[in-house]
């Protein structure tokens, strides 16, 4: 490929500009010590240093431990039956919509799918570091699991195969792996509910799909009812999540489960008052 200047004007220009602060520090610190030589020796020592702290703080960052975690483990769901479906890849590009990224961050999430189907691939090395950063943040736990299961489902049920995933995925995360059948419950149910809304099924069946949708039974009482639909509010509450990690591309995502609890609310509460 012949040399384009411009190109290459350009490409050192985005790095100045995105280590600047580093590399004129650095070259301040080389001018007091070497004059001419030492300003160019200390801006590189400045651009060095700039650029192995910023690979550090996205080390540590929990929102980018979220989003690599998320496709990588989304890949490893989808081969867990021997074979990629198109449903599968259809859900990860749905998501991938949802969170509005642009073509750079879209192939990093392609990127990380196709590294989470490699069966060679340990997910304890995305998610013990993700436990760790979540310890003390259950709702983000529960938001990854439940993204992770509406995954396993692009295809219609989850499998065995798919389940162990999800088991070994919850363990990894310490989320409590007892609760996963109350979540799987939850999570299909959104799905029937979502599904049979859209298809005009029978009240009495979006009534139903809407009871778990909260996870109570048709005979709570008012009290118990709402006291369920603010604990799953308060869980998916899109601010909140943001800040506790979760990646503010995936507010959409929670929005969008914080708009489904409300239907179902809104459904069963209308059918009382009738």
């Amino acid at each position: 490929m012949a040399f384009d200047p411009q190109q290459k004007g350009a490409e050192l220009g985005s790095v100045f500009k995105k280590y600047s602060t580093s590399i004129l520090l650095g070259a301040a610190v080389g001018l007091f010590t070497g004059g001419l030589w030492g300003i160019v020796f200390g801006g590189f020592v400045g651009f060095l240093v700039g650029r192995a702290l910023k690979g550090a703080a996205a080390a540590v960052n929990p929102q980018e431990a979220f989003f690599k975690a998320t496709f990588i483990v989304m890949g490893r769901i989808a081969k867990a039956d021997g074979r990629v479906t198109e449903d599968e890849i259809q859900y990860a590009r749905n998501v991938m919509v949802q969170m509005r990224l642009d073509e750079s961050r879209k192939l990093q999430a392609m990127s990380f799918f196709s590294e989470g189907k490699d069966p060679e691939f340990d997910l304890s090395k995305v998610l013990k570091p993700l436990s760790i950063m979540l310890r003390s943040r259950p709702t983000v736990k529960l938001m990854f699991v439940e993204i992770q299961l509406q995954a396993a489902m692009a295809d219609g049920e989850v499998s065995e195969a798919e389940l162990k995933v999800i088991d070994a995925v919850c363990q990894l995360l310490d989320f409590g792996v007892d609760s996963v059948e109350e979540v799987i419950s939850r999570v299909k149910a959104e799905r029937d509910f979502y599904r049979h809304g859209h298809d005009g099924v029978d009240s009495g069946v979006m009534l139903e799909d809407a009871y778990a949708v909260l996870g109570v039974r048709s005979d709570a009482s008012d009290a118990e009812v709402k006291k369920a639909y603010r604990r799953h509010m308060s869980q998916h509450h899109p601010d909140k999540l943001v800040s506790k990690g979760l990646p503010e591309e995936m507010i959409e995502i929670a929005k969008e489960k914080c708009q489904e609890i409300q239907a179902a609310y809104e459904r069963i509460k209308n059918a009382r008052d009738s």
